[in-house]
């Protein structure tokens, strides 16, 4: 009699089995057949709301199906997030986030969710962190700021504490140049910019994505050096931290699109196609140039490949520095 309990219980776990793989694998064959939502991490009208809006139009035309986007701000990028990390895996709700998401794995001493909780469909671009002075600043370098600055205190400002450019201009003066740097966080980049602009910091660590590329063209603010490989094209002048003696260091903001983990690897391959198209187009291409990111293509592997590498990367740097937030 328990042989038999046993083998039923058994067969009917099989049948269980085997109904809900044939669910997901009918879900995936017909998927998308309805509205798509974007779970954005930061405020409108930032540079992952910019970007979430740009190809989430892209997405509807290749998809054929509704996008919305929707703002989620908060704690860093935590609250989107933890939406998304338990959200169904069906591909029809998306985290789209930046840097900050791999951050906070290490910065971020409690949050709803894990690094694990997610895959990576998509990181469509990529902005380098930049060191920027104001207009009354005599240097025009990075080595010419350094080199008048030994001996001196001075003072960066960024977003907030915890942003990415607040590491890397933290760690890169602390742990590469040596130079003792108070930082000075403000309440979001406009108002650090306004003080770099008022000469009231003598440094800004920001992107050069989103409004400091202009205000470099623009002749408003120097450029004194950003962490890549090689300059970018919206701010030509502007030279590497390797070109000003400090080779290695690399540093970048990027906005990615991610799904719950256990999202099917088909949806996530059909997702990330519309991606890449949409990031192929010429105008789109210009428009990233333009606000001083480039545009990133890649196969999901590839994209995954790249977010656990950045996970690695800023945990040495907050590790480096002991940071952390509760």
């Amino acid at each position: 009699m328990a042989r038999r309990y046993r083998l039923g219980f058994a067969l009917a776990a099989l049948t269980l089995s085997s109904a809900i793989l044939s669910t997901a694998q009918t879900q995936a064959q017909t998927y998308p057949s309805g509205k798509i939502t974007l779970i954005v991490a930061f405020a409108a009208g930032g540079v992952a709301d910019t970007l979430a809006r740009m190809v989430g139009q892209g997405l509807s035309e290749r998809l054929h199906q509704n996008v919305v986007v929707e703002n989620r701000g908060g704690a860093g990028g935590n609250i989107a997030a933890g939406a998304v990390a338990h959200a169904p895996a069906d591909g029809y709700t998306l985290l789209v986030t930046t840097t900050a998401l791999a951050i906070n794995e290490s910065l971020r001493e409690t949050k709803p969710f894990s690094a694990a909780d997610f895959k990576t469909v998509a990181i469509v671009a990529s902005s380098p962190e930049s060191l920027l002075t104001g207009p009354g600043n005599p240097a025009n370098t990075l080595a010419d700021f350094l080199k008048a600055a030994k001996g001196k205190a001075i003072t960066f400002g960024s977003a907030g504490v915890g942003s990415g450019s607040h590491i890397a201009a933290e760690y890169f003066f602390k742990k590469i140049a040596k130079i003792e740097a108070t930082h000075v966080p403000f309440q979001g980049g406009a108002p650090a910019m306004n003080a770099t602009l008022g000469n009231q910091i003598d440094l800004l660590a920001t992107t050069l994505g989103g409004g400091a590329a202009a205000q470099v063209t623009g002749g408003k603010i120097k450029g004194l050096g950003i962490a890549a490989d090689k300059r970018v094209a919206a701010t030509p002048d502007v030279p590497t931290f390797a070109e000003s003696g400090f080779p290695g260091f690399t540093a970048a903001s990027w906005v990615g699109f991610f799904v719950p983990a256990k999202t099917d690897p088909q949806i996530i391959a059909t997702l990330n196609a519309a991606i890449n198209e949409t990031v192929k187009n010429p105008d789109v291409r210009k428009k990233l140039s333009d606000i001083g990111f480039d545009a990133i293509e890649g196969s999901p592997a590839q994209a995954e490949a790249l977010f656990k590498a950045e996970v690695g990367k800023w945990g040495d740097m907050v590790k480096a520095l002991d940071l952390s937030i509760k």
